[in-house]
């Protein structure tokens, strides 16, 4: 009898051990004729050694997708998302879990090969290092990254195909979309449809929206959706920003305007937001009303920490309200202590600029500083260039700061009036920095790097005259008339 057995590896079994059986994993005992897991493994697996989601039953690939999900959630919500706002936010990004299974299956295939299904705990682990990547590298826009997946993907950036797992993946998007296209006995396209298209909302771009929150497809006109709509209005939001918002966050309509719209807006304007200001808000980043109370709370603590005052904290939320979307441990924080360690005052450049803190520390701030470096100026000297002008991070190295700074070689200054003017990175090299120079060069005097490009054209061109006056009164002071 005992001959008719062999202990073997199967991730079907092993899953269902640990559902129902609490036999210990990963090994199990059953008939040979019946089971035969490690074979399926090596017949599907292919002759290159690659990968093949076929020797995975139906059963663990949903298992392992509730466990992707499930990671997903919980990343989502230690950014600051509420729990509502998470779990409708993974619910509706089947693309992107098929791509977190994918990515599962690639890095662990040996496992698999040999029929070892992964833990819990090791499935977190895997996943959780990649959702920090991608929020490293994307920011803010993770939450929009994960819903339109793949489509927000960098150009050039190498991932991991989603494989067709299974092909029911999209029936949610399919059924959803069909809701908003089809026409009912009179021809008409759903109430809801209509009052969308009447704000410039074409069919493609609801359908667009549909296939990245299907649930967007079974809201109600009357109940959910125009009260957002006529909500946004009253705040002064214009008709024709109304199709900008809903393509951004279309999870709005969902959120009930009594229970978490309101209160959120009114908990903001505690905290010093203009409400003369919502309508700017909201169509910069209307995500910040689907952040929780917690997480707001977490990244004005932040701000408090950091020397910043309630009057700054204030304007920073009206003017950039997508700090919020920050995490304060993996992103503020950080950006803190490499600002300080460069001798920078971080209340003063949060209040100035608090869109360099939603920068890479790697990707944007670390080469701009290394190319100042590199060109002589010393860390404290590129410490007060980003105190004084931060949007110098902001910039791209390769299409905005080298072409300047070659441009710069050739004018009469020293290296030191980029430390006093930073600001000459934030105009364009074409129609203001060359022009400008030009006149000063035809002109044959000197002026400073301020007064060259942060005047008007008409001061500009009153004090041009004036210093030629003067020069040609020092030149020949008895052929000048007082």
């Amino acid at each position: 009898m005992m001959k008719a057995f062999t202990a073997i590896r199967c991730p079907q079994l092993t899953y269902l051990s640990r559902q129902f059986l609490s036999v210990p994993r990963p090994w199990l005992s059953f008939p040979r004729k019946l089971f035969s897991c490690q074979a399926l493994f090596e017949a599907d697996s292919g002759i290159d050694g690659s990968f093949s989601a076929r020797v995975l039953s139906p059963t663990l690939l949903a298992a392992e997708k509730e466990e992707a999900k499930a990671v997903l959630t919980l990343f989502l919500k230690k950014r600051g998302l509420s729990n509502v706002v998470a779990a409708r936010t993974t619910k509706s990004s089947d693309l992107f879990i098929d791509h977190l299974i994918s990515r599962l299956h690639s890095v662990h295939k040996s496992r698999y090969l040999v029929g070892r299904e992964l833990t819990t705990l090791e499935i977190r682990e895997a996943l959780t290092p990649y959702l920090e990547s991608l929020l490293e590298e994307h920011g803010s826009v993770l939450v929009d990254l994960v819903e339109n997946f793949p489509n927000l993907l960098s150009k050039g950036k190498p991932v991991s195909p989603v494989s067709p797992l299974d092909i029911t993946a999209n029936s949610k998007k399919l059924k959803a979309i069909s809701r908003v296209s089809e026409t009912g006995p009179a021809g008409q396209l759903p109430p809801h449809v209509l009052y969308l298209m009447d704000f410039g909302l074409d069919l493609e771009r609801i359908k667009g929206i549909t296939s990245r929150f299907p649930a967007f497809a079974y809201y109600s006109l009357e109940g959910k959706i125009k009260p957002i709509v006529e909500f946004l209005l009253d705040l002064g939001i214009r008709k024709s920003e109304i199709p900008t918002i809903l393509v951004k966050r279309p999870q709005l309509c969902g959120i009930s305007l009594s229970e978490n719209l309101i209160p959120t807006m009114a908990f903001l304007e505690e905290l010093g937001v203009d409400k003369k200001q919502w309508a700017k808000v909201i169509y910069r980043f209307p995500a910040v009303l689907t952040y929780s109370r917690q997480k707001v709370e977490s990244t004005v603590n932040f701000l408090y920490e950091m020397g910043v005052s309630a009057e700054s904290i204030g304007k920073i939320l009206t003017r950039c309200p997508n700090i919020v979307s920050y995490s304060v441990e993996e992103k503020l924080r950080p950006t803190a202590e490499y600002f300080r360690m460069m001798g920078v005052d971080v209340a003063v450049l949060l209040h100035r600029c608090p869109q360099t803190f939603g920068l890479s520390i790697e990707t944007n701030l670390k080469p701009v500083t290394e190319f100042f470096l590199e060109k002589g100026y010393c860390i404290e000297e590129v410490g007060t260039m980003v105190q004084r002008y931060g949007a110098l991070y902001t910039f791209s190295l390769s299409g905005n700061v080298i072409p300047k700074w070659e441009f710069f070689l050739t004018m009469d200054y020293s290296k030191e009036e980029l430390v006093k003017f930073p600001q000459y990175f934030g105009y364009s090299l074409e129609e203001r920095i060359k022009p400008r120079y030009a006149l000063v060069k035809e002109a044959n005097v000197k002026l400073l790097l301020n007064q060259v490009l942060s005047l008007s054209y008409d001061d500009f061109d009153k004090v041009l005259k004036r210093k030629i006056k003067k020069m040609l009164s020092d030149d020949h002071p008895q052929g000048i008339e007082e």
